[in-house]
């Protein structure tokens, strides 16, 4: 089965006349249906690591993967491209526009690819809002919601273009236990629901060991090298 997600030999340095390795040689992959803790000290590397995988910055050496296609040599438009279409992303912070609604800020990234009309829009966001309990508060701006509900709204918004992996940031890091343990049972839920050859990955970074218990593999990260691979009961 082809990885969804495939680092190879993935380095990134910053700097000059003293440079500083933010992420060393890294291999692993992200198989269909998984769903992956990256953890490790404060300054490891972990942050910078989800970036590369995201295509948010780019290795000054080795490759990643997105289906099994190379984004190496890509210029800034197509790698935003393959962004928008095939990756979603989830912050600590949730991002959301504040003058725009719980609707239109999901349907911002749709707006973005082009693929659809205005009503079918309209209609997905309506439908993903619902899905994630949201549906009462699909007219409401950021700021007439709480923080957990924003943060799910931050999460619809990357389901928006159905895309082939979310990549998560700290998605609990802002939120009061209760609110997280909403938000990693969504995640957690994402991966679990459809056939092996259909499903979506999630790669989380984390502090939270609950979080990191609940995944299916954790990949500690120490100096921007990974020190362990371990398989976590769910």
């Amino acid at each position: 089965m082809t990885p969804l997600l495939e680092a190879r030999g993935v380095t990134r340095v910053i700097g000059g006349e003293q440079p500083t390795t933010l992420v060393a040689g890294v291999d692993f992959a992200v198989a269909p249906g998984e769903f992956v803790a990256i953890t490790g000290p404060s300054g490891s590397g972990k942050s910078s690591l989800l970036y590369l995988l995201g295509l948010l910055d780019t290795p000054t050496a080795g490759e990643v993967l997105v289906n099994g296609r190379t984004t190496k040599g890509l210029d800034e438009e197509a790698r935003a491209r393959l962004r928008l279409s095939q990756l979603g992303f989830v912050f600590q912070f949730h991002f959301l526009l504040p003058e725009f609604s719980a609707l239109e800020n999901v349907a911002l990234p749709m707006r973005a690819l082009g693929r659809l009309d205005d009503a079918q829009m309209r209609r997905r966001s309506f439908d993903i809002l619902s899905s994630l309990g949201l549906a009462d508060h699909a007219h409401k701006r950021p700021d007439q919601m709480s923080g957990g509900q924003r943060q799910r709204v931050a999460i619809a918004r990357a389901l928006a273009n159905e895309p082939l992996v979310i990549l998560a940031d700290e998605p609990t890091g802002n939120l009061d236990t209760q609110s997280s343990a909403q938000v990693l049972s969504i995640m957690r839920g994402l991966v679990g629901e459809t056939p092996a050859a259909g499903r979506k990955a999630v790669v989380i970074v984390t502090h939270d060991l609950d979080l990191a218990a609940r995944a299916d593999r954790r990949v500690h990260i120490v100096d921007g090298k990974i020190a362990a691979f371990e398989s976590a009961a769910r």
